[in-house]
């Protein structure tokens, strides 16, 4: 049952009539020691985001499949990344960042994994360069890309995505959706206050006010990806949005639906509410969560 907060903050958005101005982040490259700490820290399977990267993690198990080159963009200290590659240790994977730092952090923590199916280039995720047009089965992306300057990025962006991912690949753009109303971005913002590092509540602030609306990614959807991936978002209010082909491959490997399944048995049982409530609000939005059951 979602919090009498998230209830509440469900209904001003329906009803406000206030439009929140999209504000690009302070730091449009995460490099500074102690976020990049704080963010490493939340991502970890007991920090304050285990529950949306599992929910995600399963997500991305439906696109992708072995023997496939799998890009991230903006994978960041690859906490997702690792995740997602330790359930698919015959799947490759290339991490894109344009951070140093978070990068280095990305290379020890898979290395710290054991994860020998994973690779990392420094790149603009809205010039990939680097990849050749049709040369990947699928890109996956998790909540990175609000971190973009302005929609012109963003277009490019999508562009490149259309252009290096394979007829047929798989896809998992993950976001934050732009709430209308200033006070809903606050409540999410400082809605696990108790559980987080001040400076991680700050960063997740800044993100929820420099996302991107579900008309965008929308309208950049289908002008690049039409017919190849369909926009998702939580009901009612969007404040989380993907980009997602349609699901890849045969019946789920029986070992992927075992670890997801003690993943999420471990999560305490505050964890386990929030994963429920992320579930339910996509799943109304349309999306469901078929490795979660």
């Amino acid at each position: 049952m979602p919090s009498t907060a998230v209830i509440r903050t469900f209904i001003r958005e329906i009803t406000t009539r206030e439009r929140s101005p999209r504000c690009t982040e302070p730091d449009l490259v995460m490099d500074d020691p102690e976020k990049v700490a704080a963010y490493i820290k939340a991502g970890l399977e007991d920090g304050v985001m285990a529950p949306v990267y599992l929910y995600h993690c399963a997500q991305i198990c439906e696109v992708i499949r072995a023997g496939d080159h799998v890009i991230d963009l903006g994978c960041g200290p690859a906490t997702q990344l690792a995740m997602v590659a330790r359930l698919n240790p015959d799947t490759r994977f290339t991490g894109v960042d344009l951070s140093d730092d978070m990068l280095n952090q990305a290379r020890q923590h898979c290395a710290d994994m054991g994860l020998e199916n994973v690779d990392f280039v420094q790149q603009d995720v809205s010039d990939l360069a680097h990849f050749a047009p049709d040369s990947v089965d699928a890109v996956m992306s998790t909540v990175a890309l609000h971190h973009l300057p302005d929609l012109s990025t963003l277009n490019a962006t999508f562009s490149e995505v259309a252009r290096v991912l394979k007829p047929g690949g798989g896809l998992y753009l993950l976001d934050f959706g732009h709430l209308k109303s200033e006070k809903s971005i606050e409540t999410f913002a400082y809605q696990y206050a108790d559980r987080q590092s001040e400076l991680f509540t700050l960063d997740y602030l800044y993100s929820l006010r420099a996302a991107f609306s579900r008309n965008e990614f929308e309208q950049l959807t289908q002008r690049h990806l039409q017919g190849r991936a369909q926009v998702y978002s939580t009901f009612g209010m969007p404040f989380m949005m993907a980009v997602k082909s349609p699901a890849r491959g045969g019946e789920p490997d029986a070992r992927v639906l075992h670890e997801l399944q003690r993943i999420k048995e471990a999560l305490p049982a505050h964890h386990q509410t929030d994963l429920a409530d992320l579930t339910t609000f996509f799943r109304l939005g349309g999306l469901r969560a078929t490795l979660l059951q």
